[in-house]
């Protein structure tokens, strides 16, 4: 792969070769800095990329899937890819959510559209493709429900077996999920922290590759698709509009966080746009935590009281101080972390971009899960709504612009937590079957007021 130079250590700075190949012999796994174990970020030759890779020959490729952005992904082959068609999923102008909160741009990213229902089939596609070039056997990794559920997915049209840790409150349609697309599902007594260690060290001991999300840093090149496509996106909605051609950058992304790997995905994604030349600018990240669950809003928090936030930089992946663990809990399973693994990367995303994190309570996140359904037909899972969440506050706090364009990446479809979208909505009106019965009920109800009445 002539277009990957390497990888960046993310937490001391240090940089390492990429080593492909030698004739006739696979490369071996590559997960965290062999100097001090951080977080690796891989780096490209953009130059090269350039060379071979035009916003003109993008406009004329009719894959809208993640498959259209290989030269800026680190896989050899595109067959290595899982037969899965990943990514491209709708970017919606929510013009009714966007007159409520007084926003004239207020877009919704909804990835619940991708395979598996959530964006977490972006990073286990390209985990799998790794998986294929260097010959692993099986694949793992832990997870709350839709990593797994996406890892398994790519894995199965892959003909690739994994093998899934979650923690025992996982919920029950993930891990109907896991087990319908064959994976070995095993159900740890703990929580999702637990379940992750124990994912590490049964791939050390049996050689699974592993998917991790903060360790294998090919999850964040899976990821950072979704900011190439809301850039692409809003490029086209702006010749729709008006006639204006070109990549188009949002002043605002607001995204759910969890274990962090989302947020620094879609840093790496504008980043790269920026490191091409193909925009001018970064947007601001908005990371969106659940007030039950929110060590890198209390990690901000600090930061931004010390005299130089930007000593992020080379801190050691050691270095405990800066984010501390918490017991997590939140009705929002798939940011329910309390030890963020791609933390260090998700602080930098925001502070280098001029972003912010908010935390929501579980009652904000589910009045956005009804929002989003009611105002603009996008039916989130808690962790998927908790952007909104975000963005509503930071409204009602005066912190957003009416005319700023603001995307909000929806993260997982609400059939992936039918319990939590039931609490959201509420329980049907039972009738007798007759229009006296449905008259009663009406009455009742007050509907009559909402303009259900009768037409004869």
């Amino acid at each position: 792969m002539h277009h990957v130079l390497g990888f960046q250590c993310l937490a001391c700075g240090r940089q390492h070769d990429y080593q492909p190949s030698a004739i006739g012999h696979r490369p071996s796994a590559i997960y965290t800095c062999p100097s001090c174990g951080g977080n690796l970020d891989v780096v490209y030759d953009y130059a090269f990329i350039a060379r071979r890779f035009s916003p003109q020959a993008l406009a004329a490729n009719p894959d809208a899937t993640i498959r259209r952005w290989l030269p800026l992904l680190p896989i050899g082959d595109v067959a290595s890819l899982p037969p899965l068609d990943i990514g491209g999923t709708p970017l919606y102008h929510a013009r009714r959510l966007g007159e409520r909160l007084g926003l004239t741009q207020l877009y919704l990213k909804d990835d619940g559209r991708n395979p598996t229902a959530s964006f977490k089939d972006r990073a286990s596609a390209v985990a799998v493709a790794a998986a294929q070039e260097i010959g692993a056997k099986v694949i793992t990794t832990a997870s709350s429900g839709n990593a797994g559920a996406a890892l398994a997915g790519c894995a199965a049209a892959s003909g690739l077996p994994s093998v899934i840790f979650v923690p025992h409150t996982a919920p029950r349609p993930k891990v109907a999920q896991l087990l319908m697309f064959g994976a070995q599902v095993f159900a740890v007594r703990g929580t999702y922290d637990q379940a992750f260690d124990l994912c590490l060290a049964a791939s050390a001991e049996y050689g699974w590759y592993n998917r991790n999300t903060g360790h294998n840093p090919y999850t964040r090149e899976g990821k950072k698709t979704c900011a190439f496509e809301v850039a692409e996106q809003l490029g086209n909605q702006g010749i729709r509009e008006s006639g204006n051609q070109g990549i188009n950058i949002p002043d605002k992304v607001f995204v759910a966080v969890g274990d962090g790997n989302i947020i620094s995905g879609l840093w790496k994604g504008f980043r790269d746009l920026l490191a091409l030349g193909w925009s001018e600018r970064l947007p601001q990240l908005i990371g969106v935590q659940a007030e039950g669950a929110a060590p890198l809003v209390r990690a901000w928090e600090r930061v931004t009281l010390t005299p130089s936030p930007l000593s992020l930089v080379g801190r050691g992946a050691g270095d405990e101080g800066l984010i501390q663990p918490v017991e997590a809990h939140t009705i929002a399973d798939s940011i329910c972390v309390g030890r963020p693994r791609d933390g260090l990367a998700a602080l930098r995303a925001v502070h280098e971009t001029g972003g912010r994190f908010i935390a929501v309570s579980d009652e904000e996140i589910l009045q956005a899960m009804r929002d989003l359904a009611r105002d603009a037909a996008v039916f989130a899972e808690p962790s998927g709504a908790t952007g909104f969440a975000g963005l509503g506050k930071l409204v009602a706090q005066g912190l957003v612009r009416s005319d700023e364009r603001v995307v909000v990446v929806v993260t997982g479809s609400g059939l992936k937590d039918v319990e939590a979208a039931v609490q959201a909505g509420g329980q049907p009106t039972f009738i007798e079957p007759t229009v006296e019965g449905l008259r009663a009920a009406l009455s009742q109800a007050k509907l009559a007021e909402c303009e259900i009445t009768s037409t004869r």
